[in-house]
């Protein structure tokens, strides 16, 4: 039931999780290896004890090599198969190995079989995962007939305590998977937001340069065609030529460099999913129509630090964006919850980076902050 698709590596929160999932599946696999230990400490055959010792220091072996599968999605397929396999080989050589160790006395392999029934759900769908468990019983029940042990005491072990086992390690593995599932969709949509902007930076470019390099080659065309016999018109022809590159030159710089026209409600957009697909309930409005190029250019800057600072200094439950256009000045407001001790104040670099560039613009930065509740206020003037 693990993911197969890769996932950050270098992503520090989610390699905490996956040695906490790692830790946590361990500890109730080893805890079900413990108990077949107390009957190889029982059993009076010193021969029988050893190999007994051998065949759960295999099984737990085995086990920790699907454990550790279980939580490595980007582990290759052929060496999960291999790991399950193995597993699979040393569960059917445990029986006559262990089994009749402290036979009658202590149910030795029942234990390896609520392991084998508490792992199920790890190795293989849920409906073969049942085949796997009645297995496991049925096994049991087999070795407590060999060895005259407790049917019952078996039955009980392998199969009530194992489906105890199976429950906690399926919802481990589920909500590490469900964790994996939302990072790669913050991926997906980070990846989805950058695609968005080259489309439509290459929409920009191709209006710019489609409509000025038709006119230019027109132009061009009719400079050669008259030069000889107008020399004077060709050259007039040519040097408008040579103004409307110098134009195209200049509009293709301004919308490389975003000044040309900034979508603000595409940026709205963009951000309010990124912060939703975080967990962060977003309120996000339309901005105000008619706003300058300069100034929403100006706000988008805003915008895209003000959502950086939510999601790395805040555990923020919810934000909400406002932007409002009061006669000569344009005002976006982004406030958050969840504010940590660590989070922005006015003298972060992007904050002071961002307050020198609106004090260019004649603008202001403000922040305030109030218990666990963040404030930013950024006003543009709108250029008339």
């Amino acid at each position: 039931m693990t993911q197969q698709a890769a996932v950050p590596r270098a992503d520090r929160r989610l390699r905490r999780a996956r040695y906490a999932t790692l830790v946590s599946l361990a500890t109730s696999g080893w805890a079900s290896l413990l108990l077949p230990v107390v009957g190889v400490l029982r059993e009076p055959d010193p021969v029988r004890a050893a190999l007994g010792a051998a065949g759960v220091l295999a099984f737990a072996a085995a086990q920790s090599a699907v454990l550790y599968a279980a939580a490595t999605p980007w582990l290759a397929q052929r060496r999960r198969r291999r790991f399950q396999v193995c597993l699979a080989v040393v569960a059917v050589l445990s029986v006559p190995v262990v089994g009749p160790v402290a036979a009658g006395d202590w149910p030795t392999w029942a234990w390896l079989g609520a392991s084998l029934v508490g792992m199920a759900p790890l190795l293989v769908r849920p409906p073969a995962a049942l085949t796997v468990a009645a297995l496991a019983v049925a096994v049991a029940a087999g070795v407590a007939g060999w060895t005259g042990g407790s049917l019952g005491r078996h039955l009980a072990v392998t199969g009530g305590v194992g489906a105890g086992i199976a429950v906690v390690n399926w919802f481990q593995v589920w909500f590490w998977d469900l964790l994996v599932e939302a990072r790669q969709g913050q991926a997906a949509q980070a990846r989805l937001v950058a695609a968005e902007e080259r489309l439509r930076l290459a929409r920009e470019v191709h209006d710019v340069l489609g409509h000025n390099l038709t006119v230019i080659a027109l132009k061009a065309e009719l400079a050669a065609r008259l030069a000889p016999s107008d020399p004077g018109r060709a050259g007039r022809e040519a040097a408008e030529v040579q103004r409307l590159a110098a134009a195209a030159l200049a509009e293709v710089r301004e919308t490389v460099h975003g000044y040309r026209t900034v979508d603000l409600g595409e940026q709205l957009a963009a951000v309010a999913g990124v912060l939703r697909s975080c967990g962060v309930r977003c309120s996000v409005p339309s901005p105000p129509a008619g706003l300058p190029a300069a100034t929403a250019g100006e706000l988008a800057a805003v915008l895209r630090e003000a959502s950086t600072n939510v999601l790395r200094h805040s555990r923020a439950g919810w934000c909400r964006i406002e932007i409002v256009q009061e006669g000569g000045v344009a005002r976006m407001t982004v406030t958050n919850d969840g504010a940590t001790d660590r989070g922005p104040d006015g003298r972060s670099n992007g904050l002071r980076g961002l307050t020198d560039r609106l004090g260019a613009a004649g603008g202001r930065l403000r922040v305030h902050r109030e218990g666990a509740v963040f404030t930013l206020e950024a006003t543009v003037p709108v250029a008339s």
